[in-house]
């Protein structure tokens, strides 16, 4: 039965994979529907450390790209300058402050080409593994959610079934009350009839259907048709 589970998760998994390649999904950690889904039981640890690895990753590519916006921004400053120093150190000699920044400048603008070049190939990977995790973590929460929804579901047929019984039971109970009501109504006011208030006193019967069922006692008055209402003691 266990095996027959995992397979069954696999071919699902399988299936689920096959349907959502390529598709744009939402960042689950980001995600307050995606959180929602286990406030009734907590996160499996492997589920923690992928949000964890996600968001980690979302880090990472942010300050990647903060990085390369500010290079951007010294080269350009960097590369306005350079002509300005390149004129003066052309006029000014090769051992002038002039060529000695220009020489700065250069190695500078060097290394933003050699950072940008290493932020963008870094950058280049994270969507990428970023989109792996999210798709790993949707199929991990899908499974839990699955599971959870399968037991739910056996649950609620077996409440059904429950209920279906206890609707039975409890016509069956309605049905003998309202008989055991209608023949006390009936023996009361035969014996009542017969014998008289007072000799009801004496045997200490006090039982009096209207007082003590009178929604019942209106139905069966009006139902049964077995007495008058001079039959039924005031």
């Amino acid at each position: 039965m266990h095996d027959s589970h995992e397979a069954q998760i696999m071919t699902n998994e399988r299936e689920f994979k096959k349907a959502l390649e390529g598709k744009d999904l939402p960042l689950l950690p980001l995600d307050n529907r995606w959180h929602k889904l286990f406030t009734q039981r907590s996160k499996t640890p492997e589920i923690e450390a992928l949000a964890d690895e996600i968001t980690a990753l979302m880090s990472r590519q942010a300050r990647l790209r903060e990085d390369e916006k500010k290079i951007k921004v010294l080269k350009k400053k960097l590369m306005g300058e350079i002509m300005e120093l390149r004129d003066r150190a052309m006029r000014e000699g090769e051992n002038s402050r002039a060529a000695r920044d220009l020489d700065d400048h250069t190695r500078l603008i060097n290394e933003c080409n050699e950072r940008l070049e290493n932020c963008q190939d870094e950058q280049i990977g994270i969507p990428r593994e970023i989109y792996q995790k999210n798709l790993r973590l949707m199929m991990l929460s899908m499974d839990i959610c699955y599971e959870k929804l399968h037991n739910n579901s056996e649950k609620i047929a077996e409440i059904d079934e429950w209920l279906a019984d206890i609707r039975k039971e409890l016509k069956k109970q309605v049905i003998i009350k309202q008989e055991k009501e209608v023949e006390n109504f009936n023996l009361y006011s035969y014996m009542h009839g017969i014998f008289g208030a007072e000799v009801m006193e004496i045997f200490d019967i006090n039982y009096d259907p209207e007082k003590q069922h009178p929604i019942r006692t209106m139905d069966i008055n009006s139902r049964a048709g077995l007495l008058n209402e001079g039959a039924v003691k005031k």
